[in-house]
């Protein structure tokens, strides 16, 4: 099996804790064949299906010069068995047009993972919203007054932009409602953008958990993501400690209610955002952990991922 990655630069990878090259390592283990590209090398022209600029490499199993590559050359992303779009948020414009790209190499005959629709139909913060049952109380506004009467009910709130990751651009106000006017005003822009904003929930002292969910059922382990000192914020890229969690029956209910649901649609792998018993985030775009939970509980997500993304290919 030919396998594209549609990935960040190679150079940025920390490849310790990187869930993109763990997927590479298996992959190749099982004998498959790697190339990469860039979002920026896909192109389509009127005559020709769509295209890519691709490398193909091989792991060489050094920490340091990790890997080895031919020159790039262009290919139709219909040559390859499988295209896994892992590029890495923000989901910006240059990320949804790369989703229509590959919905047209789709379209061609091209097997691409998660499917470029449902990457677009399911953006990050507001996807639970289909799924009210397992949230807390929750808003989405462009309203001042409406986040201010939001406060006013539940006291200790989280405000958070749309296109945020990694824990950017996060704020909790408590019940003094100390600069929730200046808080309001650098998020929605005086009325110009939405903010999401959601009860606070105190559970994230024992972490946000990562619940990843593939080819529609829940991989046993969390990765709880706990904030440190005095952050709110338990993102990785935000300094939380990553601690590796057997899944608690709420975990385990979320994850099968949700499962079935997103593989229905497309979506090879999803990743379940969880304070206590609430989901807070469906992360579809490039979910992470999998080396971590590897690391601190032997558990091969990674061999997961590879067994299901072989089992759609041959559906």
């Amino acid at each position: 099996m030919h396998i594209l990655f549609v990935a960040d630069p190679l150079s940025s990878f920390k490849i310790y804790k990187d869930t993109t090259f763990a997927m590479m390592r298996e992959a190749q283990r099982r004998g498959h064949t790697l190339s990469v590209c860039e979002p920026k090398d896909i192109r389509w022209q009127t005559g020709e299906k769509v295209t890519t600029l691709a490398r193909s490499i091989k792991l060489t199993g050094d920490a340091d010069n990790w890997f080895t590559g031919e020159a790039p050359e262009r290919h139709s992303l219909t040559s390859f068995d499988a295209v896994l779009m892992r590029k890495d948020p923000p989901f910006d414009s240059e990320f949804f047009y790369s989703t229509h790209l590959l919905e047209q190499a789709e379209r061609e005959g091209a097997k691409v993972f998660n499917k470029p629709r449902a990457l677009r139909d399911h953006p990050e913060k507001l996807a639970i919203l289909e799924f009210a049952q397992f949230s807390g109380p929750t808003l989405v506004t462009r309203s001042a007054q409406d986040i201010k009467s939001f406060h006013a009910e539940h006291k200790d709130i989280i405000l958070k932009p749309l296109d945020g990751m990694g824990g950017m651009g996060i704020f909790r106000v408590k019940a003094d409602g100390l600069n929730l006017g200046s808080i309001i005003e650098t998020l929605n822009k005086d009325g110009a953008q939405s903010v999401m904003v959601q009860r606070f929930l105190p559970e994230i002292t024992e972490g946000d958990k990562r619940v990843l969910v593939i080819g529609g059922k829940p991989v046993p382990f969390s990765l709880a993501r706990i904030p440190q000192g005095n952050e709110v914020r338990g993102n990785l890229a935000a300094g939380g400690l990553g601690v590796a969690k057997k899944l608690s029956a709420r975990d385990q209910e979320i994850g099968d209610a949700l499962g079935p649901v997103l593989a229905a649609r497309g979506l090879l792998l999803a990743g379940v955002d969880v304070i206590g018993d609430y989901v807070t985030e469906i992360n579809v775009t490039s979910p992470t952990c999998f080396q971590e939970i590897f690391d601190q509980t032997g558990f091969d997500v990674a061999a997961m991922f590879i067994d299901a993304l072989e089992a759609a290919l041959k559906a």
